[in-house]
């Protein structure tokens, strides 16, 4: 399929410089959308225009550059999120005996560290109940607070690449990851003849403990897969989980606004150990045009490996290119981060031995534990954790 070009200056103003692609390396390539993409916009209030998505052959989305223009401006504080049940908000104070911010658990001050590991935690589909690949909501919010309460401040990967976080003086960086794009991550519901964001969504989960933990900002990582099976496609499709195929753009646009980053988790999360480097690169590129398509001129520097699988030629994971047979354009990729599925906490970004190419994760799931992970890192060694001086112009070592 042809994809036409659009400046979408409109929406670009709206998204900070760092996550633009100002190289050109995808050519702006972008589809032309109508309707409209403000969230909590009234149902069917726009019709979608007729089409074919350059995914599977279906409907192309409802959202229009000049809508979105206008979302782009709304303030975070306005987004409509619809309140989480009864019982379910995390709780505001911490549990008796907890160490005071910057201290352990026995009230020693930390010793500044900027050497030390950090965790990029990794979670999937927020469910139920815990499973492979699955987490309860109670236990996501239950991390959270964990990860809360034990001084974890979340950071973006941009951040984390251009070394430019500020995380306070006794606190510790987290990247948040979330693979696969699952409705369990991103839902809408209809409320009041809106769209709202759906409070039992890890989004919802997570945007509610935000507001009530001041001290933490909306930032992480969503590793996509544009036209996976089961509703894996940009949070969901064809009515799964009740989530519409012309819903799923305006989701990417909200997570940028919001301030979350985007990841490539290839098209359709191949196998890329199977296939050749033809496939490997064409999935690689399509993910990233399906982001361009959403977001319009976004600029992707992280991958996530679908199950922790390496292509046979490692290189391709960082950069490459496809050639649309339609269109006959060449449409190039371009990744500084790659992140494994496992390996535990990461190293800092200060430390020499720092390797972006192949960054370790914590995957949480059904058998896994985070304290695990929190309690090893709080112990001296080598794995101790990063600790931050609260000066950003200084690096302090133990």
């Amino acid at each position: 399929m042809a994809f036409l070009r659009t400046s979408s200056e409109s929406f670009r103003s709206g998204i900070p410089a760092r996550y633009r692609n100002n190289s050109g390396r995808m050519g702006r390539i972008t589809r032309i959308l109508s309707g409209t993409v403000l969230v909590g916009v009234m149902v069917g209030a726009s019709a979608p225009t007729a089409g074919r998505s350059f995914l599977r052959g279906e409907p192309g989305e409802s959202a229009s550059r000049t809508g979105f223009a206008a979302s782009a401006q709304q303030p975070v504080g306005k987004t409509s999120i619809g309140k989480a049940p009864a019982g379910k908000t995390p709780a505001a104070q911490p549990p008796a005996g907890q160490a005071p911010a910057g201290r352990t658990a026995t009230g020693a001050t930390r010793v500044p560290n900027e050497m030390g590991r950090f965790p990029i935690v990794e979670w999937h589909q927020v469910v139920d109940a815990d499973g492979s690949y699955k987490v309860s909501r109670e236990r996501f919010r239950a991390e959270l607070e964990e990860l809360y309460r034990r001084d974890y401040v979340p950071v973006n990967l941009s951040e984390i690449l251009d070394r430019t976080f500020s995380v306070p003086a006794g606190k510790t960086p987290v990247l948040f990851t979330f693979d696969d794009a699952s409705p369990s991550q991103f839902r809408y519901i209809e409320k009041n003849g809106q769209l709202v964001v759906d409070p039992t969504s890890a989004v919802g989960i997570l945007l509610e403990f935000i507001r009530t933990h001041p001290e933490w900002k909306p930032k992480g990582l969503f590793c996509m897969l544009p036209a996976a099976a089961a509703g894996h496609a940009f949070f969901g499709e064809k009515g799964i989980d009740g989530q519409l195929s012309a819903w799923r753009f305006r989701k990417l646009q909200f997570l940028v606004q919001q301030g979350f980053e985007l990841c490539n988790h290839t098209l359709w999360h191949a196998k890329l150990n199977k296939y050749s480097d033809a496939v490997v690169q064409e999935q690689f590129a399509r993910g990233a045009m399906a982001i361009d398509s959403a977001v319009p001129g976004y600029k992707v520097r992280g991958m996530a490996l679908p199950y922790g699988l390496w292509p046979k030629n490692r290189a391709l994971t960082l950069s490459g290119s496809w050639v649309d047979p339609k269109s006959k354009r060449t449409v190039t990729y371009h990744h500084e981060a790659v992140f494994e599925v496992a390996g535990g906490p990461a190293r800092s970004p200060y430390d020499p031995q720092f390797n972006p190419k192949a960054l370790p994760r914590v995957p949480l799931q059904g058998g896994t534990k985070l304290s695990t992970t929190l309690d090893l890192l709080d112990k001296p060694g080598p794995m101790a954790r990063f600790v931050s001086d609260g000066d950003p112009k200084t690096i302090a070592k133990p």
